[in-house]
């Protein structure tokens, strides 16, 4: 099966000379659900930004679903988008609805078939009700949620996004992982690059850690958050309930698999009852 994305680059960063990341090579399956993790600088964004044509791969090439990406048209037309950190770079919209319709009307749909598929969207993201809302009156969690929905318009089999929970409340991170969940269930490829490591084990199964300029590790997250010494060299921390389990672990309190929810802590569900 073509993968849905490809990724091969010797040099990778803003400026030639300056590299961000080294030999970087990736391949993500069509339906699996990756998390990009990394301390600040790690090339996290690179990445994204790679993926879709936004910065020039050097020595190296970029497919999606087999279609070479030279520039964010191409990355469109083979099915990917892309979730910008601030909502201001992506929103340009006169109101929700006007912004949602733009992505299907630039696919080449009629007005009629943008619409539908615009308003579909704000029903799936929550925004149904504000369609009309001008978009500078939105409130943060709700900007998130319209560019969210302005992407789903577009009917995405490769949907990247760029710290998707950043600046959001609790029930606003819960939303967007349940968003994310109920799209990979549909079978579209989600890549996530995050700062929320207790969110990761709720909507990827596997991790790909950046560090020291390189990829330090790739594979299923309860493997890769199992290495102490490795997320320490990626100025990355455990999640929670990994990191009480330790604790518990060397006070012989714990012991089986390592946990990545709460709710995999042995005597969580029984202490909170």
């Amino acid at each position: 099966m073509t993968p849905a994305l490809t990724l091969r680059a010797a040099r990778t960063g803003y400026r030639p000379e300056v590299p961000v990341l080294r030999e970087l090579r990736l391949e993500i399956a069509a339906g699996e659900r990756v998390a990009i993790l990394g301390g600040n600088g790690a090339g996290k964004t690179t990445i994204l930004k790679i993926a879709v044509g936004l910065l020039p791969v050097r020595s190296g090439e970029v497919r999606i679903f087999g279609r070479q990406v030279r520039a964010p048209r191409d990355a469109v037309l083979a099915g990917a988008g892309l979730l910008f950190q601030n909502p201001t770079d992506q929103l340009f919209g006169a109101t929700v609805l006007d912004d949602a319709v733009f992505g299907p009307l630039n696919q080449g749909l009629c007005l009629d078939e943008a619409v539908a598929l615009a308003r579909a969207a704000l029903a799936r993201t929550g925004l149904s009700a504000l369609a009309d809302r001008p978009i500078e009156g939105l409130s943060f969690g709700e900007q998130r949620r319209a560019c969210l929905a302005g992407i789903l318009a577009m009917s995405p089999k490769l949907l990247l996004l760029d710290e998707p929970t950043a600046g959001l409340d609790p029930a606003g991170e819960l939303a967007v992982v349940e968003s994310l969940r109920a799209l990979a269930a549909a079978g579209t490829t989600i890549v996530a690059a995050t700062h929320a490591v207790d969110l990761v084990p709720h909507f990827a199964d596997r991790v790909v850690l950046l560090g020291r300029g390189c990829v330090l590790a790739d594979g299923p997250a309860r493997e890769v958050f199992a290495d102490e010494a490795l997320l320490a060299r990626a100025r990355v921390r455990a999640p929670t309930a990994t990191r009480l389990w330790r604790a518990l672990s060397r006070d012989g309190g714990a012991s089986g698999p390592i946990p990545l929810t709460l709710e995999e802590v042995p005597g969580w569900n029984v202490s909170r009852s």
